[in-house]
């Protein structure tokens, strides 16, 4: 825990519930600030024993029974926004947790924010930036990988990374700053504090945290993968071989797809969303020309894309299908799926080929991946080539569930490292710039934990929670 970072906790009380809408056999209204126990005593009439589930009737203006359940009260600070907190668990039916919230709104209280009880536990130092924003990640997460991964991010185990990193570049900063508010000193603190083995040390343990933390980014926004190539030849049938399900209409008949189609799957924890689409070809067909169109807007969102041939035709990959992969945007990873296997007596098998090279870039390779989309066979080879081309491991337990903000702060922190090493092993050191690059290393990696935020990057962070949360 930290102390209070921005300023001192606000004087309002704010009330919600807490759990999603609908009805169930349980709901709760969460409650939190200065006015609690004028709201406790206004709907239990009596005291608490701090943190002891007990059993009350929750009672109306009038002194109306409302509700029966459990409440609990959690005295400041010690509780989950480091204010007063109340929790009244009644029963879960939206018109008596309407009339539970208004009686608490009648009894001093406002009504929330979305995310901002988790935002007051930030304001008043009960969790760092990254662990309040893992919260979110615990509740969205998609997979049992990514909730694992996001729990240990809420239990402060990326946050002690980067503070362990932040300490290490306080430690060289003031060496730095040393040597250069003393040059005439003979003693020559950087080489007396070895800077270049600690700038190589920082550098190598930022470089490890950024892999995970892709890692991580992968299994908290997932990767959106496209299935593309001529019509019938089979991705219809692949997107039901990877989804497990018949989702999509699959006939002898060409053209079959005239829409994008998409489904769910989990592969080794990492969640994906595959988009079957209409085949390509030159068609005069209105609604088929739509489809084609749509296509091409998948394959422009697209993290992967699986271009589909046929090897049961003979032709290996036409020309036709050379035309496809040509039309792909060069940064957006593919891979060949020759499917129909198990007409072409072809065993499963994955193989590394050159691909053709346009004229502006260099030369590179193309994964190709034989399968059959019918009986299945080979498909488990496909699953690993996609996590492949994603830059994902299938053993992710060790991952951090990191957002897009955290790899942009590493990634900057990475290159000031960097620099701040060359500058270091300089023929005649820099030092005046690798104490810069040292500061806005520092300030990134700070920025991750919420030590230096602007005010409206928190505002954008906790907008995105759900209310009560």
């Amino acid at each position: 825990m930290t102390a209070n970072r921005h300023r001192a906790p606000v004087p309002d009380t704010i009330a919600a519930i807490a759990t999603p809408s609908g009805r169930g056999g349980i709901g709760v209204i969460r409650v939190s600030g200065a006015a609690v126990p004028a709201v406790l005593a206004g709907v239990v009439g009596r005291e608490l024993e701090p943190r002891v589930a007990t059993v009350a009737a929750f009672r109306g203006a009038q002194g109306e029974v409302l509700d029966q359940g459990l409440a609990l009260y959690f005295p400041a600070p010690q509780s989950y926004t480091g204010e007063h907190v109340l929790e009244l668990h009644g029963h879960g039916g939206p018109a008596v947790l309407r009339l539970l919230l208004a009686r608490c709104v009648e009894l001093g209280a406002r009504l929330a924010q979305p995310g901002e009880f988790t935002q007051r536990a930030f304001l008043n130092g009960k969790l760092d930036l990254a662990q309040a924003e893992s919260v979110a990640d615990l509740i969205d997460a998609a997979t049992a990988t990514a909730a694992r991964a996001a729990a240990r991010s809420l239990s402060g185990e990326f946050s002690r990374e980067i503070r362990a990193l932040v300490d290490a570049l306080v430690e060289l900063r003031m060496f730095t700053e040393a040597t250069l508010d003393f040059p005439e000193e003979e003693f020559d603190f950087l080489r007396a504090a070895d800077a270049r083995g600690k700038l190589a040390a920082i550098d190598a343990r930022v470089a490890g945290i950024l892999v995970r933390a892709t890692q991580g980014a992968l299994l908290r926004d997932g990767l959106a993968i496209v299935l593309v190539g001529r019509p019938n030849v089979g991705k219809s049938s692949l997107l039901n071989q990877l989804a497990g399900d018949a989702v999509a209409i699959v006939t002898p008949l060409a053209g079959t797809t005239r829409d994008a189609v998409r489904a769910q799957v989990e592969i080794h924890g990492v969640p994906l969303t595959i988009v079957d689409t209409a085949g390509l070809r030159p068609t005069d067909d209105p609604i088929e020309s739509l489809g084609i169109a749509r296509t091409w807007d998948a394959v422009a969102r697209a993290d992967v894309s699986l271009v589909l041939v046929d090897v049961a035709a003979g032709e290996g990959v036409a020309d036709a299908d050379v035309a496809i992969l040509d039309a792909l945007p060069a940064a957006l990873p593919r891979i060949v799926v020759h499917n129909k296997i198990d007409v072409a007596g072809v065993a499963p098998a994955v193989q590394t080929r050159a691909a053709t090279a346009r004229r502006d870039e260099a030369p590179r390779e193309e994964r190709h991946v034989f399968l059959s989309a019918k009986t299945g066979a080979g498909v488990d080879l496909l699953r690993h080539e996609i996590l492949r081309a994603a830059g994902a491991h299938e053993d992710m337990e060790g991952a951090v569930l990191a957002r897009e903000r955290h790899l942009v702060a590493l990634r900057q922190a990475q290159g000031h490292v960097a620099a701040a090493g060359a500058h270091a092993v300089a023929a005649k050191p820099a030092l005046e710039l690798m104490a810069e690059d040292l500061r806005a290393a520092h300030t990134a990696l700070a920025a991750i934990t919420g030590e230096f935020t602007a005010d409206d990057l928190l505002g954008v962070i906790f907008s995105r929670f759900c209310i009560g949360k």
